[in-house]
């Protein structure tokens, strides 16, 4: 089994530094195998900002895997957001920007989803795709094998964002490469299902996180994600900050079986 935590959209510049802490002690002791970061580091993509995030994980004791997010390129230097998009990126956070992790139970492979045109919804060119699919055929049968990407490949109804263009055909062909398990952020909002592709009935857990850090929530607590990952199961973990006792406490449970069929919650 391994345990995997997943966090998403800690908008260093847009932050509570009294989440710090609380956040920081209950990641490290409950002692993942890998924390995976689905985007936004930043509010804004500036160094000083990238500097902060780059400090916060270097505080984790675990191996950390990240993707970028929409707000980790510049939006308002337009110059330097279509020819060096991911300097302050790579300077601070990782020089890879398709980072991947493997142990005995798991692969996961980061999967880059901004676009320095699309600032908002963000896009999957058949390159990034291809090499996703790459990276989990070459994993060993029975290993789960989980996708980071900061945009959201499914949006719950209630959602206003955009979704990626062409994000179902994407996400069947992500599938059709053996995805089980995909995290994402981009929504600011909580949410643990399962994608369906109505093509062939092909299903993976989806696993949206909130915002682990930002002051910018969607009328739900600051959270991130605990992933216990078994031979058979995928068991989700949402912990989120309670105001009253100042920690990251479990919110809810669910499991899922590797075929993605929910069986508890």
């Amino acid at each position: 089994m391994s345990k995997l935590i997943h966090l998403s959209d800690l908008h260093f510049g847009k932050d509570r530094p009294d989440l710090l802490e609380p956040l920081l002690t209950c990641v490290n002791e409950l002692d993942p195998a890998l924390v995976a970061i689905s985007g936004d580091f930043t509010q804004r993509a500036r160094d000083s900002q990238f500097e902060d995030a780059h400090n916060f994980i270097s505080m984790i004791n675990a191996p950390v895997l990240g993707v970028p997010g929409n707000h980790d390129v510049l939006l308002d230097r337009p110059f330097k957001r279509l020819f060096l998009p991911w300097r302050g990126y790579k300077k601070w956070i990782n020089p890879d920007l398709t980072p991947q992790f493997e142990n005995d139970t798991m692969i996961v492979v980061g999967v880059n989803s901004v676009d320095r045109f699309s600032w908002q919804t963000g896009r999957l060119s058949p390159a990034r795709i291809k090499h996703a699919c790459t990276a989990m055929s070459d994993a060993p049968h029975g290993k789960a094998r989980v996708l980071v990407v900061h945009h959201p490949l499914e949006h719950p109804a209630e959602t206003k964002k955009k979704p990626i263009p062409g994000a179902e055909q994407a996400l069947e062909k992500l599938l059709g490469c053996g995805a089980n398990l995909i995290l994402s952020g981009h929504l600011h909002t909580w949410h643990a299902g399962n994608f369906t592709v109505k093509s062939n009935g092909t299903k993976a857990v989806q696993l949206h996180a909130g915002t682990s850090l930002s002051l910018r929530v969607r009328g739900e607590p600051n959270d991130f994600n605990v992933i216990d990952i078994s031979d058979d199961h995928i068991t989700i973990e949402r912990y989120s900050f309670n105001e009253e006792s100042r920690l990251f406490e479990t919110a809810e449970a669910r499991q899922f079986s590797r075929t993605s069929e929910i069986i508890s919650d």
